[in-house]
């Protein structure tokens, strides 16, 4: 056996470890494909929990980075193949929050490699049963969820929850089909590529608000704790603080000899 190298890769890898794993199922295609996967007798591992939703694009980035913060290793959603969604574009918004659910992971500190979507069709049964397969083997090299006995990580998963829940980044992922074809307000059509930029640069700006509110909460902090903290340079912690200041989030909490130190006067939109 070639646990030095494997290990060498997958640094967190526990033998015999059974990773347990949340997957959303899509009613009209992936479901069935998953029931004609256990109709025909196709074996794959027992790790994954089911759950039938009647599209993809129900499951909101906070549903999946809540099912890591208690403790799930991995989460799999599966929809119809693009072009054949039940809703007709249903499973494209779906395609968006995936990419911003990872984007917020890799914030938190998670690998986003947790996270998998899959197009699977009611005529895929085989497909399902080695996908699963695949998933299952990759969350066992990756290990268990450090967020089940590490506080910090399951803080920042907190934080991140809070982040996905945000108006600008719903709103990006929501108006990107009409920014991209119609054109805003003032009739400017954007790139897909612009429009990702702008929903990546978001997210990490909202993801590290919501943590300094966070870190500030309980105890006052200064600038140069708070980027030790979320690793950050001071000087966009202070970008950070001031724009929480400007919405009356955080305030100046007291002044030790040249430092100030802010703490938390509400939670949510930051």
């Amino acid at each position: 056996m070639t646990t030095g190298s494997t290990h060498g890769v997958y640094p967190n890898r526990i033998e015999n470890f059974e990773p347990k794993i949340i997957a959303f199922l899509c009613n009209w295609c992936s479901y069935a494909g998953a029931d004609l996967c256990g109709v025909s007798r196709y074996q794959y591992p027992t790790n994954i929990r089911p759950i039938r939703v009647m599209c993809s694009t129900r499951v909101p980035p906070h549903i999946i980075l809540e099912a890591f913060e208690k403790g799930a290793d991995g989460v799999l959603f599966t929809g119809c193949h693009i072009g054949d969604c039940h809703y007709i574009s249903g499973n494209y918004y779906t395609e968006k929050r995936a990419k911003a659910t990872k984007k917020l992971m890799e914030c938190a500190g998670m690998e986003p490699q947790r996270l998998r979507l899959e197009w699977v069709s009611a005529s895929e049964g085989e497909r399902f049963s080695k996908l699963v397969a695949q998933f299952v083997d990759e969350i066992k090299k990756l290990g268990p969820n450090a967020a089940k006995t590490d506080e910090k990580k399951r803080m920042a998963l907190r934080a991140a929850v809070s982040a996905s829940e945000d108006f600008r980044i719903r709103v990006l992922i929501g108006k990107e089909i009409k920014v991209t074809e119609k054109g805003n307000v003032y009739g400017e059509i954007r790139s897909k590529d612009e429009i990702d930029r702008l929903l990546y640069t978001t997210i990490e700006d909202v993801y590290y608000r919501q943590r300094i509110l966070q870190l500030a909460k309980d105890t006052p902090k200064s600038v140069k704790e708070l980027s030790s903290m979320v690793s950050l340079p001071s000087y966009k912690v202070l970008e950070h603080v001031t724009a929480l200041r400007a919405a009356n989030l955080l305030g100046l909490d007291r002044v030790d000899g040249a430092t100030p130190f802010y703490r938390t006067f509400a939670t949510g939109g930051a």
